[in-house]
């Protein structure tokens, strides 16, 4: 049986080492299209600020760990896929065949259109190469403009304030972390990042970029013109599917999956950020461009492969952040939904808020800042649809008392009721 895997990133590598694990004798083959080991992008801040060498950010250690599985890593750029004969056709113009073929390609960074972000000195900070640039573009004290405040966003906020940058963020939407937070927790993490020396310009668009002598000026609406020396640009990804017309693999925001990950030719599968599959929440198909969810599709989607069917019973929507010291969360429907109803608590001094969303009497979403005992039991009271019958009423009136929900509902333990921060 031969196992080809296109793309070399998390879900490409797990993907590999479940279908060696189960199917011993198959030839296995990743694709990748950097010239690096396979790596974690969630590893570049920690290279950034220098607590980490390029080694540190390589998903397998050791130069022989591909090699003593019998996992053959080559680097290479699809052209097309031929889905009738069985090929992955390269750039270079060689054919790779496949009796099951995983499309774990993920996705890559998005420019906004506006004039100038081509220009040298604006960066995105999504790949190694990415990371190389900026470390060799900037010194402490030198001005970079942050261009968007989601969740990418603030993951190279951390990194570049501790290279010790004076840095100034620029997000185009009403609040930092739009599609985490809602508006008191965006502004409450506007804040704290103020209070950090960070300046942060929400509800506010770039309209060009252009050179200014060493500098570069960036027009923005309603507002003076800021100077930066480096422009990093995070405003947001997309999958990377360019290669599949014609292919018959179906596609609409990502390449759709079905709940055993395989997309509408059969023997052709897709995993991770490119996966648009089967959503916990809704039942719909929703791309999680998450590494939670890429770990898994990629666990699944191998053993499907090997003709063990599993069932992928849908990824949750969740995303756990630290900026500057701060932790936000968001997990699920935490917008809410239709005749459901909220708790909320907010310590705006103490940098501390809670909101649980419920549908009957189980709860469907959630966020918080600044509560850290709290990430896990608001992830497992979602996932294990629990209902919480009486806790309902005692959460909607003092939503501190996940913990205690958690234990009694879930694990059959009282626990004391621990109310307020």
């Amino acid at each position: 049986m031969n196992y080809v895997i296109v793309g070399a990133g998390p879900a490409g590598v797990i993907a590999a080492e479940t279908l060696r694990r189960t199917d011993p004798q198959g030839n296995i083959t990743i694709i990748g299209d950097e010239p690096e080991p396979p790596y974690s992008r969630m590893a570049l801040p920690y290279l950034l600020v220098g607590n980490v060498e390029e080694t540190g950010t390589h998903l397998r250690h050791g130069d022989d760990h591909f090699k003593k599985l019998g996992i053959d890593v080559r680097q290479g750029r699809v052209k097309e896929l031929d889905s009738v004969n069985k090929n992955v056709n390269l750039m270079d113009g060689e054919a790779v065949f496949f009796d099951k073929l995983l499309i774990a390609t993920g996705s890559h960074a998005a420019r906004p259109p506006v004039k100038g972000v081509e220009l040298d000195g604006v960066e995105s900070c999504w790949t190694l190469e990415d990371a190389r640039r900026i470390m060799a573009q900037t010194k402490p004290g030198d001005r970079v403009v942050l261009m968007g405040a989601g969740f990418i966003g603030l993951i190279v906020l951390e990194a570049l304030v501790k290279r010790q940058l004076s840095l100034t963020v620029v997000e185009m939407a009403d609040r930092m972390l739009p599609r985490m937070m809602d508006e008191t927790g965006g502004a409450m993490l506007k804040r704290w990042c103020e209070q950090k020396g960070v300046i942060v310009h929400t509800g506010t668009k770039v309209m060009a970029l252009e050179r200014s002598g060493e500098a570069i000026s960036l027009s923005i609406d309603g507002g003076d013109p800021l100077e930066a020396d480096l422009v990093v640009c995070a405003t947001g990804v997309r999958p990377n599917i360019d290669f599949l017309p014609g292919s018959g693999v179906k596609v609409d925001s990502g390449i759709l999956v079905d709940e055993h990950l395989e997309t509408s030719v059969p023997g052709i599968y897709a995993a991770g950020d490119v996966a648009q599959g089967p959503d916990f929440s809704t039942g719909g198909q929703e791309i999680h461009a998450i590494q939670p969810t890429a770990s898994e599709h990629a666990r699944v989607a191998a053993l499907n492969m090997t003709g063990r069917k599993t069932r992928y019973r849908g990824s949750l929507s969740m995303n756990v952040l630290s900026t500057l010291g701060l932790v936000s969360s968001s997990y699920g429907l935490w917008m809410g939904v239709e005749g459901g109803e909220r708790a909320k608590a907010v310590d705006e001094q103490g940098f501390k808020y809670v909101r649980l969303e419920f549908e009957e009497d189980r709860l469907v979403g959630a966020l918080s800042l600044g509560l850290t005992q709290h990430v896990g039991v608001l992830r497992g009271l979602i996932q294990t649809r629990v209902k919480l019958g009486p806790w309902k009423d005692r959460l909607l009136e003092d939503p501190h008392g996940v913990m205690s929900a958690y234990l009694e509902t879930t694990q059959g333990s009282a626990a004391p009721f621990a109310a307020g921060y």
